[in-house]
């Protein structure tokens, strides 16, 4: 039997929650397809500051370099937002990020069929919605040098500088193409190429990699603030969309948002393979919600599906993969709704209750298949 090594990283508010029904499911899984998954956990964040007094411990970093596959519930709260920047729980996620050279984030946006009326759009422009958004996450303003806070002639002035290197651009670039390759042959690449030079650049080697490599796939550039008015326009233009770490942050919440609900989407982030390997961290896209810590209440539907990702990119579980997204499809189907999705006529359930009807949905879909 095949042994697999996840690393948990529970962080902060509902982050212990929804990892502990993903976990469920992993194991679910790991049984069904003759896979042993081998659990470890470690700090991060907020309650790894409180701890520890670092958001980002070492002995997080070097079990994190240990494990097959990572699995990160949340980060962050009011009760640190008064510590000084580098000791915040957000710290702690963009270290690891840049550590294990996570540079490829994948964030599917999906609408599940029942969902079609929670979305702030009218069904029939979000019905059927399934469009992944590819965000480069180790370059961009949020690593550029120079930076920070100064005082010049007697002001304060604030300075983040957005960079990118032309391999920064074709690595991910190849990323998006490969996925585009492999669902409808179409991908949008997102800059803001009138004003940012660096943008112009990116947009130049994006398509400079399509001439040379991908003729088959279909690339269009947009700039971010006309994406951003098409996503909640016709937001199934789209197929595979790419683009720098900021611009993907506030697209991809953008495009979360069209599924009715951040607890619904999962995301991967992922480094270059080598020897057969590469770093993966897989996480919701929702934040800690402290407000709802501890009530088990939180919706467990995006780690679940982070958990899916999982399963797809690193251990190659596609079978297995394919079931969890369907048993999530059936239990939505069926009525069950924690409070974030809720809507007329369903059944309010808690975190537990949604990861139990999930897991029941698994071996039900199981036992008609011939996948476990």
């Amino acid at each position: 039997m095949t042994t697999k090594h996840i690393l948990l990283l529970h962080g902060d508010g509902i982050g212990p929650e929804v990892v502990g029904e993903a976990k469920r499911v992993l194991e679910w899984c790991g049984t069904a397809a003759g896979m042993s998954f081998v659990f470890d956990e470690a700090l991060i964040g907020g309650s790894a500051y409180d701890a520890v007094g670092t958001p980002y411990p070492a002995e997080t970093l070097e079990k994190a370099k240990k494990a097959d596959a990572i699995l990160l519930g949340a980060v962050g709260g009011p009760k640190w937002e008064s510590l000084e920047y580098a000791k915040r729980p957000e710290r702690g996620l963009l270290g690891i990020r840049k550590d294990l050279d996570l540079f490829a984030n994948l964030r599917p946006a999906m609408c599940f069929a029942a969902l079609a009326d929670a979305s702030s759009l009218k069904p029939e422009i979000i019905s059927g919605l399934d469009i992944l958004i590819v965000r480069e996450l180790t370059g961009d303003i949020y690593f550029g040098q120079p930076r920070g806070v100064s005082v010049e002639n007697g002001h304060r002035v604030g300075r983040n500088t957005m960079i990118y290197a032309d391999w920064e651009v074709t690595r991910i670039g190849r990323v998006a193409l490969d996925l585009a390759r492999a669902r409808g042959k179409k991908l949008c690449s997102v800059d803001k190429a009138n004003v940012l030079e660096t943008t112009e650049m990116w947009r130049e080697e994006v398509q400079k990699l399509r001439d040379a490599e991908y003729k088959d796939i279909e690339l269009s550039h947009m700039y971010v603030d006309n994406a951003a008015m098409q996503l909640v326009r016709a937001p199934k233009q789209f197929d595979v969309m790419v683009t720098g770490n900021i611009f993907g942050d506030i697209l991809s919440d953008c495009a979360a948002m069209l599924t009715g609900s951040l607890g619904m989407l999962p995301s991967a982030s992922l480094g270059a393979e080598i020897n057969g390997k590469r770093a993966a961290l897989y996480e919701p896209v929702h934040g800690s919600a402290p407000d709802i810590a501890g009530k088990g209440v939180a919706n467990p539907i995006a780690t679940i599906l982070s958990v899916s990702m999982m399963l797809r990119y690193s251990f190659g579980l596609n079978a297995q993969a394919d079931l969890v997204d369907a048993a999530v499809a059936n239990v939505l189907e069926s009525g069950l709704r924690t409070g974030d999705i809720m809507q007329t006529g369903a059944k309010k359930v808690g975190t537990r209750e949604m990861g139990d009807a999930i897991l029941t949905a698994l071996q039900n879909l199981a036992a008609n298949t011939k996948v476990a």
